[in-house]
């Protein structure tokens, strides 16, 4: 399967419009699933969260015909490091008991995307020593 940015800007841009509108309208849902409990100010967070992933949502696909620029690169670096950082908080919340084991769901798809826009960016372009490579190498090297 060849995989190339607009495919995954078009899948990435679905996934947060399925978020934000999960999160918007029952919020209780992906708590729920990670053992969380449930409260209004865990809702008010979700919901507000929500307008983010809608917002990135919007960009991803008004990003999908994009040619490799810059532009482009910020936005890929940047949904690496978003991945990468949720996927470790989720490792950290499942490790210190605050979260049960289905927030691995979460974890796995937010990796999945950073390799597969990390894979992109190598294939298209985007030098190692200043593209997302990089921050992929030093997160290893930190643990996480």
């Amino acid at each position: 399967m060849n995989v190339n940015f607009r495919y995954l800007a078009i899948v990435a841009s679905l996934v947060f419009f399925a978020l934000g509108f999960a999160w918007m309208l029952a919020p209780n849902l992906f708590p729920s699933r990670w053992g969380v409990e449930f409260s209004y100010p865990v809702g008010l967070i979700g919901r507000r969260g929500a307008a983010l992933y809608i917002g990135i949502g919007v960009m991803f696909f008004s990003a999908r015909n994009a040619e490799p620029s810059s532009a482009r690169s910020a936005l890929v670096k940047g949904f690496i490091v978003a991945c990468l950082t949720l996927a470790c908080l989720g490792v950290f919340e499942l490790l210190t008991g605050h979260a049960r084991s289905g927030i691995l769901a979460a974890v796995a798809i937010e990796v999945a995307f950073a390799l597969m826009f990390a894979g992109v960016a190598r294939i298209e372009g985007v030098r190692p020593e200043t593209g997302p490579l990089k921050f992929i190498v030093a997160t290893q090297a930190a643990g996480c």
